[in-house]
């Protein structure tokens, strides 16, 4: 009896790893970042934006991905330059922000 409880648990126990494994499953790191790349690349104010490098994982303490993103600058006294911005996409909240961040790296070739 004791030995067919022990392997129900084992067996209870192995089936609740699968499932956390499942949800850090490649698709799910995939899905995650195309969802991540589409909501800073909407809330960024620069034009042809693109991500710069790969997201910037925080653990669950700061529940938020960082991401650079590269192009120019839109209004007409910018003279098309080139900037940079982060995009701090909020987890919980599901929503990015974004800010210049020129100085974070060194200077764009224009």
């Amino acid at each position: 009896m004791r030995k067919v409880m022990f392997i129900k648990g084992f067996v209870l126990i192995s089936a609740g790893f699968a499932g956390a494994a499942a949800a850090s499953a490649p698709g799910a790191w995939k899905d995650y970042d195309q969802r991540l790349t589409s909501a800073c690349l909407a809330a960024s104010g620069l034009k042809d934006a693109k991500p710069v490098g790969g997201p910037i994982r925080y653990d669950d303490r700061v529940p938020v991905t960082a991401l650079v993103l590269a192009g120019r600058y839109p209004q007409k006294h910018m003279n098309n330059r080139p900037g940079r911005e982060l995009c701090v996409w909020d987890r919980k909240a599901g929503k990015a922000y974004v800010s210049e961040a020129d100085q974070l790296l060194p200077a764009m070739a224009q």
